[in-house]
């Protein structure tokens, strides 16, 4: 008996890539959690942030079903990927299983994950600090990447980790690097989001930094630029995103 052809592509780093974006720049999420009266599957909408480790945050009020759930239950699946003009399922999505982690309101982590949130989802200030509202870390285990018909892909935690190859001082000093870039350049964020990433002209700013790329606003669009190659130093981080290579993991 011959065996049917798989229609998992094998992964490669287009394939990443892609998942990884999709991650990254979206602004909201479907999260699904595992309800601890019924066992059944929850899916509600929340607002995503970003680790600089490739980690998702989600920050969410301890009334909210999906709260209680992962307090019980740490295994969470997230949907990104917002569908274009025509069929939904001609545009590309992820979907991440991952484990939950709560941040502790009194830990340094904390006061970081708050400022990443902030710049990404300015309106959240109004709420951010109300007593019931707190983070979790959604940290990636495996994913399936559907990135258009005939063009599915299984994905593994590693690839969503961001792990420098050597120390560095970017991810302990990324709000004065930001600080800096604009600055320095104050119309680089714009060019970056029109001849890098295909976006048009507009108040253009970025709203977060790690070693592998930087993500851009602009009211209510975010989009994320990926640098060539890993950047641990902030004296290279001008020059990653000035030159004319095209990103690649």
């Amino acid at each position: 008996m011959t065996d049917k052809p798989s229609v998992i592509r094998e992964t490669d780093d287009e394939a990443r890539r892609l998942a990884r974006g999709l991650l990254r720049s979206a602004r909201y999420v479907a999260l699904a959690v595992l309800d601890p009266e019924t066992g059944f599957p929850v899916v509600s909408r929340v607002l995503l942030g970003t680790d600089t480790d490739g980690s998702a945050v989600i920050l969410v009020s301890a009334l909210s079903a999906h709260t209680r759930a992962l307090k019980n239950d740490p295994r969470a699946s997230l949907l990104a990927g917002v569908p274009g003009k025509g069929d939904p399922l001609a545009h590309p999505r992820v979907t991440v299983q991952c484990l939950a982690e709560a941040i502790d309101r009194d830990s340094p982590e904390h006061g970081r994950l708050r400022a990443r949130f902030i710049a990404r989802h300015p309106k959240s200030g109004l709420y951010i600090d109300f007593g019931d509202f707190g983070f979790f870390r959604l940290v990636p285990q495996s994913a399936s990447l559907n990135g258009g018909f005939g063009r599915a892909y299984l994905l593994t935690g590693e690839d969503f980790r961001i792990v420098a190859p050597e120390a560095g001082d970017i991810a302990g000093n990324e709000s004065e690097a930001l600080q800096d870039l604009a600055k320095m350049a104050p119309d680089l964020a714009n060019a970056i989001a029109t001849a890098k990433c295909g976006q048009k002209p507009g108040k253009w700013a970025f709203c977060g930094l790690d070693m592998a790329g930087i993500d851009l606003i602009c009211g209510d669009s975010l989009i994320r630029y990926e640098f060539s190659s890993l950047i641990t130093r902030r004296k290279d981080l001008l020059s990653a995103l000035t030159n004319t290579e095209k990103p690649i993991p």
